[in-house]
């Protein structure tokens, strides 16, 4: 079995609990505005590898990552586009007792009844979803992203009814996911689901804009810097507040 991964990064801290060895996929289909992994973007390129190399390589790293109570996070781009592969990479890590996650969008989520039995499959062997939310207004979702979220959210349902751990993760984003209002909305539907446990402000960065420019795209976000600390405060307030946590 093998992936398409863009890269790995060896001890992450932001990804999960603990030390995280986190395996960046590639291809996604979503082109959000304010992405600082565009060259994820493309399906089908990237390094093939496979589940044998990456768990030989996840070993020398072990000790340390269960010293601190980590695992494996599989990230992106979107990591549910290549699910047979999450299948038999989770498969492995659970051999040897490795906490996983997923980082996703849920931008590939369908009902589709051959992606939901993998779907089945694959949940049994992960420990948390780290799921993006990145707009609960379906306008103003399809703007930023090129995409509906009404999947999104089918999928954010689907893993309330699966009991799945899930930590909501929302960008902020001055003049286009910080409205107030907007995010009172967010928490109300974060407010219906039954298996968050955390929620995370990620403050917009321009960290990745020199990618846009190096794969010839024009930045859409031009102009735009980062929210103040203030605004960032009052995002989190408003959505834990409203929502109470697991």
């Amino acid at each position: 079995m093998k992936g398409f991964i863009h890269s790995i990064e060896s001890c992450g801290t932001v990804d999960g609990p603990g030390l995280r060895y986190v395996v960046f996929m590639q291809g996604c289909l979503l082109r959000c505005q304010y992405c600082h992994n565009a060259d994820t973007w493309e399906i089908g390129k990237g390094k093939e590898m496979t589940v044998e190399e990456i768990i030989a390589d996840l070993q020398t790293y072990l000790s340390f990552i269960n010293a601190s109570g980590g695992g494996v996070t599989v990230s992106g781009g979107e990591p549910l586009l290549q699910i047979d592969f999450l299948i038999a990479l989770f498969k492995e890590c659970k051999k040897f007792g490795i906490h996983t996650a997923i980082d996703s969008s849920g931008g590939c989520y369908t009902t589709e009844e051959t992606f939901q039995r993998k779907l089945d499959e694959l949940l049994q062997y992960t420990d948390l979803i780290l799921l993006d939310l990145k707009h609960i207004d379906e306008k103003k979702h399809r703007k930023l992203t090129g995409k509906t979220n009404t999947h999104i959210l089918q999928f954010a349902k689907l893993l309330s009814e699966k009991r799945i751990p899930v930590w909501i993760r929302h960008v902020l984003v001055p003049t286009i996911t910080d409205d107030p209002d907007d995010l009172r909305r967010l928490a109300t539907f974060i407010r219906t689901l039954n298996n968050v446990e955390k929620i995370e402000i990620l403050p917009y960065h321009k960290l990745g804009v020199y990618k846009w420019k190096e794969l010839g795209i024009t930045y859409p976000l031009e102009g735009i810097e980062p929210p103040s600390e203030e605004s960032v405060q009052l995002a989190y307030s408003i959505l834990h507040e409203a929502t109470p946590l697991t």
